[in-house]
């Protein structure tokens, strides 16, 4: 993840956007993190390391990143965005019972903005995949 998180350095540094202490902290955390973590989790994971960071500073400083490309928000319709920086083209299966959310690649869904286009003539921004239903660790204590 180191080169990941140099990558994101210099791409902070051309939009202009200072790194302080706390920035690079909430940076490095998501880049480490595989669990798509909650500005709440940030939040916590951080709080000893910085006792002054409020949830509105790492609110904050999520938005600068996603502003700079170097992270995306991830709304489920829980009120909770989980926020993941892992910006290559990859789809979430979500857990309808403990919310965990797994990334997955699927290599032959990657033309169909083209494909949308073609069809329906629209410019199209982007797309989300999201498969539901419930993760391994909950299957176990859900069966009987």
């Amino acid at each position: 993840m180191a080169a990941h998180l140099e990558q994101a350095l210099a791409k902070l540094k051309t939009t202009g956007v200072r790194m302080t202490p706390q920035r690079y902290a909430i940076l490095s955390y998501l880049l480490d993190s595989m669990t798509h973590p909650t500005a709440d989790d940030i939040y916590k994971s951080l709080e000893s390391k910085f006792p002054n960071m409020s949830v509105a500073t790492v609110y904050n400083n999520l938005k600068v990143f996603i502003e700079s490309g170097l992270v995306r928000e991830l709304t489920y319709g829980d009120n909770s965005s989980r926020f993941d920086a892992d910006m290559t083209d990859h789809y979430h299966a979500v857990c309808e019972v403990c919310g965990k959310i797994s990334d997955f690649e699927y290599p032959p869904l990657s033309d169909i903005e083209s494909t949308a286009a073609r069809q329906t003539g629209f410019q199209v921004g982007g797309y989300r995949l999201e498969i539901y239903g419930v993760c391994p660790d909950c299957s176990v204590t859900t069966k009987h």
